[in-house]
């Protein structure tokens, strides 16, 4: 198979012919070519035009690696890390991130973060900070300095590249601007969730008392001044698998506004670079918190 039938696959897929483009695209995977098994592994992984099966996507991730595909190994590697969709080796995985530490400066930048953290054996943190009190009700506390500032850092910058306008669906499914979160948004979702980012959400979790595969990707929000995040709550009504707490991280301290309001009792709370404001967002017996509703005030400055 050449590397024109991999363009007719893409071609056929571009097009809206999505059975014909799966199919030829399936088949010159099949013989090998590591471009085309990334494309499959990638649309497996995210459910575009195929059955979402993340683990089925992670195996053709490890084949196209297995084959030299560049951005294939690294994201191996970022999963052998955090072990989403298969097996999990942290050892491996830091082991990969030295080898292509040795070529790619940006995983140089992820090794030498993760060689300063105080890690146990399993990547996660040997002691974390105690908690400061903000609320009862709503349950809110603050742990101070989680992250350093050379940390802080290097979340900005993988998150730059990535950041978008918040975007909501209308009642006509149609994606438009988000008018209660007025930020840009980044997500860190897990192929690209290094060892370096992995260790720091690992720390997260251990802060907040709960394992790490509880989780969400890691978001960044970027606020200009004007821009805000209107009261709103975190527990999603209804959902079957519920948003217990919510950790946020502040990744900078040079602005003004911004605070963090629980708008129903007033309390107010700011973080300085790298601390983590943790609160609940539902009651005891897991019913919605109505104390929990918050808002992120507008940045003045």
């Amino acid at each position: 198979m050449t590397q024109q039938t991999l363009d007719d696959a893409l071609r056929l897929l571009d097009a809206g012919r999505t059975y014909e483009g799966v199919e030829l695209l399936r088949q010159v995977a099949s013989s090998g070519q590591p471009e085309a098994l990334f494309v499959l592994a990638d649309m497996t992984w995210s459910g575009t035009s195929l059955p979402q099966d993340p683990a089925r996507g992670r195996l053709l991730f490890e084949y196209a690696a297995s084959l030299g595909h560049t951005q294939a190994n690294l994201l191996v590697t970022n999963l052998l890390g955090n072990g989403v969709a298969g097996k999990r080796d942290w050892t491996t995985a830091l082991h990969r991130l030295g080898v292509e530490a040795q070529k790619l400066p940006g995983r140089q930048r992820a090794l030498d973060l993760v060689r300063s953290m105080d890690l146990d054996a399993n990547g996660d943190p040997r002691t974390t900070p105690a908690a400061e009190h903000v609320s009862d009700e709503p349950y809110a506390r603050f742990y101070r300095g989680v992250l350093s500032k050379t940390e802080c850092a290097y979340l900005i910058d993988m998150a730059e590249d990535g950041f978008r306008p918040s975007m909501v669906y209308d009642g006509q499914r149609r994606l438009v601007r988000d008018t209660i979160r007025t930020s840009d948004g980044a997500a860190f979702h897990w192929l690209i969730e290094d060892p370096a980012i992995h260790a720091l959400n690992r720390r997260i979790a251990a802060v907040t008392g709960t394992p790490y595969e509880a989780g969400e990707p890691l978001q960044a929000l970027r606020y200009y001044p004007g821009q805000e995040y209107r009261p709103h709550f975190d527990f999603v009504d209804g959902a079957e698998i519920q948003r217990l707490w919510t950790a946020l991280i502040y990744l900078n301290e040079d602005y003004e506004g911004g605070e963090t309001a629980f708008v129903r009792t007033g309390v107010e709370a700011k973080g300085r670079t790298g601390d983590v404001l943790v609160f609940r967002n539902t009651r005891e017996d897991g019913s919605p918190e109505p104390l929990a509703e918050h808002a992120g005030k507008p940045v003045t400055a």
